[in-house]
């Protein structure tokens, strides 16, 4: 207990940048009790912590819970601040990993610049964590646990209890007199976390005391070597990553198997996507790594599909399906072509002239097989089809390629090519077209 002190908490905020504000994860419970006492009792934070309450509406007893954290934080002279989330599970998603994405994409977005968000987890967390993440048949990255410090939204996530034993948690709230709630779902072991927590843990410990001190000692080990694979597969993906964020085939294959799955991992996490299952990464080395070079043979795994065109590996998304057709509204500088991206309308030297833009009527359609369209600065009228083919242009964007129709006539494809009777070259007096992809 003697090093649950304000000084914990002072190292933990000199691992990050200078914190504008601090906000602190409090549910309530007596571990965020504790945290926010300490961050209270520290001199140097005063006037610049807020206690934050996520309000899952799952519990009957929520609203209560959020008016005793609002009376808690007042008492200690802390600012307070409540939010509610939509924590519905998705598809795919379990009632516990829904809530937690709820609760953390809601104190993500609250973030400024450097601002520092503090969350109570301590090592009997961190135990849990590991074991999960070991019965779920999870590689280093999840073995390493949680770490201590980490970006997340604008600022930074701290753990600054995460080696700290729970029992200590529990005689310093008691030793100050803490009046905390008690999560009654806590007691059902239906979740895994509770059924580890409730009846696993404890008979482990009986046997094997420290086994939070040592779990959390080998995941410390898991995360250095994670860290070291990390930085290898950085260099490995220098070269094979393309500027169009897909993954270079070739250099793929050149890789011993083992090499391709950590490269493939790293592209995938780069693309903020859910790692693939050891049975999806079989897949993609034995039928889409394998197929013919004239092939584009593809896999699908819970979010995505990996595709492979020529010498390219591509992960798409499920919104990517089907091109939005429509009237452009007019004065409008942008158009949704699909649940991700839009076509944008913007000023430039080459492209349409902007008075023969604004006013004709302009439509959005869809690729319908047989369109042809005349470039400038080459003779003769070109299919659709050749100039996908000539421009290496996968077979999945071209049925996503919005095609301009300008008063009725085809006058650009996408932001590829501008038909040569509506193509003009005038500083600052033309229209061109750029998609725009949301993040």
């Amino acid at each position: 207990m003697d090093t649950l002190t304000p000084e914990l908490i002072k190292a933990a905020l000199a691992a990050a940048p200078a914190s504008p504000q601090i906000f602190i994860g409090y549910s309530g419970g007596v571990d965020s009790h504790v945290l926010l006492h300490l961050c209270a009792s520290s001199a140097m934070l005063k006037g610049r912590v807020t206690a934050v309450y996520v309000h899952h509406g799952l519990q009957a007893e929520a609203g209560q819970w959020a008016v005793h954290c609002e009376k808690v934080a007042h008492g200690l002279g802390v600012s307070f601040k409540s939010l509610c989330v939509n924590a519905r599970p998705q598809t795919g998603e379990s009632p516990e990993e829904a809530a937690r994405n709820a609760r953390y994409a809601a104190l993500a977005a609250l973030l400024g610049q450097d601002d520092v968000l503090l969350v109570a987890q301590h090592r009997e967390d961190q135990l849990e964590t590991v074991l999960l993440q070991l019965f779920r048949g999870s590689g280093l990255r999840g073995l390493s646990g949680m770490p201590e410090r980490m970006a997340f939204g604008a600022g930074w996530l701290l753990r600054p209890l995460l080696d700290i034993p729970k029992q200590a948690i529990t005689e310093y709230a008691q030793s100050h007199s803490l009046g905390w709630v008690e999560d009654p779902s806590n007691q059902h072991s239906d979740y895994d976390r509770n059924f580890l927590r409730n009846e696993i843990v404890p008979l482990l410990k009986r046997r094997w005391p420290a086994l939070d001190k040592t779990v959390a000692r080998a995941a410390g080990h898991c995360a250095e070597a994670q860290t070291l694979l990390h930085r290898f597969a950085g260099q490995l993906s220098d070269t094979a990553i393309n500027a169009d964020h897909t993954l270079s085939v070739s250099h793929l294959l050149a890789l011993p198997e083992v090499e391709q799955k950590l490269l493939v991992r790293h592209w995938l996490q780069g693309l903020g996507e859910k790692m693939p299952s050891q049975n999806v990464l079989k897949r993609l080395q034995s039928e889409v790594l394998a197929a013919r070079a004239d092939a584009a043979p593809w896999v699908s795994t819970s979010g995505y599909q990996l595709r492979r065109y020529q010498d390219k590996l591509y992960c798409l998304r499920p919104d990517a399906t089907a091109l939005l057709a429509g009237v452009w509204p007019k004065g409008q500088q942008s158009f949704a072509i699909t649940g991700q991206r839009r076509l944008a309308c913007v000023p430039s030297s080459r492209g349409i002239a902007k008075a023969v833009w604004e006013q004709a009527h302009v439509d959005i359609r869809a690729r319908q097989g047989g369109e042809k369209i005349r470039l400038p600065h080459r003779q003769g009228r070109h299919s659709l089809k050749n100039l996908y083919q000539e421009a290496g242009v996968p077979p999945w964007e071209r049925e996503l390629m919005p095609l301009i129709y300008l008063d009725g006539q085809l006058a650009a494809v996408g932001a590829n090519w501008i038909g040569a009777e509506f193509y003009c070259e005038a500083e600052a007096g033309c229209m061109a077209f750029v998609v725009q992809t949301a993040d």
